[in-house]
């Protein structure tokens, strides 16, 4: 044989640097993802818009969860019962509401937003001091024991100066929200304040069965407790607010309101109140202020005109000076 190579089978060994051919419309596989990313649900995308930092921008985001109306002040008189047309009975609230009346407004050129201050109840003029006497006398307005304010989506919500406002002002089967300050219990400790368990009831526990046991790491938490740890302390006293409560009977003569005692979860029959599962109770101690307002997780109640006029109020004034 020759002693020379065959060409071809230089050929041949020289066919791995000659570039590959591939099948069209296959993707190449790599460190890159072919799925679609997902929906990034911050704003860091350069197609939406940046959030605007004034007080008319925020307000307008706020526009859907503000009432169009104001809400009213009211004393918690205790609880009672009633029945369904079923025949069963559930638990109720009893509201008064005392000489409720506007006292003033809060308007966007001036405040920033749009209020309505209400006040309720009398107080002597002798127990006020002489810049609030000084308010109600601007007004023209008995001095009030209670006063508040309720924001307002725009000025149509805002009432006349010294408009009494009264039990007729919530209709029947419309839901409120109700807030007030919880009944103080004190300094508790963490089994009545957060419902822990405590520790062994034997097994070697000696005078700490109801104690709360460790309160953080040594070393590698940092040597210290950690903001926000539940531990013992003041228990009550805050405002706590109720959602989604049902308006069940109104009495515009006596000033009653009457609620349901509980939360009204969603319902298959409305006329049926004593089947619905309940979630809450009205807040606060017996005599304590409430304020109600529109439901915000609710359809807007339809407003009768009657109640939307101004109305003269019958309480004196002259106690004012």
């Amino acid at each position: 044989m020759s002693s020379k190579a065959c060409p071809s089978s230089s050929y041949m060994s020289l066919s791995f640097l000659l570039p590959r051919c591939c099948p069209q419309n296959v993707p190449r596989r790599g460190i890159k993802s072919i799925s679609k990313p997902r929906q990034n649900r911050f704003n860091r995308s350069l197609n939406l818009p940046l959030l605007e930092s004034t007080t008319a921008a925020a307000l307008q985001r706020k526009q859907f969860t503000t009432p169009l109306r104001t809400g009213a002040l009211g004393t918690k008189k205790g609880m009672t019962a009633m029945y369904d047309p079923d025949g069963r009975r559930f638990p109720c609230t009893v509201v008064q509401m005392d000489r409720v009346q506007v006292v003033a407004h809060k308007t966007r050129e001036q405040n920033g937003y749009f209020a309505v201050q209400v006040g309720s109840g009398w107080k002597h003029p002798s127990n006020v001091t002489r810049p609030l006497l000084g308010h109600f006398a601007e007004h023209k307005v008995s001095p009030k024991r209670d006063l508040v304010e309720f924001k307002v989506r725009d000025e149509s919500g805002l009432l006349d100066i010294g408009k009494s406002i009264g039990a007729s002002w919530f209709q029947e089967g419309q839901y409120v929200d109700a807030r007030a300050n919880s009944r103080g219990m004190g300094f508790a400790g963490g089994m009545k304040r957060h419902g822990f368990s405590g520790q062994p009831a034997s097994h070697g526990t000696s005078l700490t069965h109801r104690a709360m046991g460790s309160a953080g790491q040594s070393q590698g938490g940092g040597s210290r407790v950690y903001p926000g740890k539940k531990m013992a302390g003041r228990m009550g006293g805050h405002q706590v607010t109720t959602q989604n409560v049902r308006v069940v009977k109104v009495d515009d003569a006596k000033g009653l309101i009457v609620l349901h005692g509980t939360s009204i979860a969603a319902s298959t029959n409305e006329d049926s109140i004593a089947n619905t599962a309940p979630t809450g109770s009205i807040p606060g101690p017996h005599g304590c202020s409430v304020k109600l307002s529109d439901a915000v997780k609710k359809p807007w109640p339809s407003v009768p005109t009657h109640l939307l006029e101004a109305q003269p109020t019958t309480e004196p004034v002259s106690n004012t000076a």
